[in-house]
């Protein structure tokens, strides 16, 4: 399979989609549609989980109730096999709590005429010593 030239339309679009589901409560289901049951694996904080129910049951774990996002950059690059690697920079801020900057990294794999999040890896940019 060959490059895919769409690749910064499909980065873009893709991370509209993503965070419009998250940071929406009543949308947050929907983001299992975007996992591969199986085949999804995500590190959240350095936590694994494999599949879209354990993805999801992590999401539903989270007891925040609403987000402050702010965009600051999203990177693309397209994948020998068709897919896109996506990195995407950001802040953001959880019910009353100070924002703070992200970074999320995801891999989409095509399937057929679209595409699932083969990868995906989430971490607050703390920088905490002990």
């Amino acid at each position: 399979m060959a490059l895919n030239p769409s690749y910064e339309a499909i980065g873009k679009t893709f991370v509209q989609q993503y965070y419009a589901f998250f940071d929406d409560p009543a949308q947050r289901p929907n983001l299992i549609n975007l996992y591969n049951t199986e085949s999804s694996f995500m590190t959240f904080e350095g936590v694994q989980l494999q599949g879209s129910i354990k993805i999801m049951e992590k999401f539903n774990s989270l007891s925040f109730q609403k987000i402050n996002r702010a965009i600051t950059a999203v990177d693309s690059q397209p994948m020998f096999d068709g897919g896109v690697l996506i990195n995407v920079l950001g802040r953001l801020q959880t019910d009353e709590d100070q924002p703070h900057a992200y970074i999320q990294t995801f891999v989409l794999k095509p399937i057929g005429t679209s595409f699932f999040v083969q990868h995906d890896i989430f971490r607050l940019a703390l920088h905490d010593t002990v």
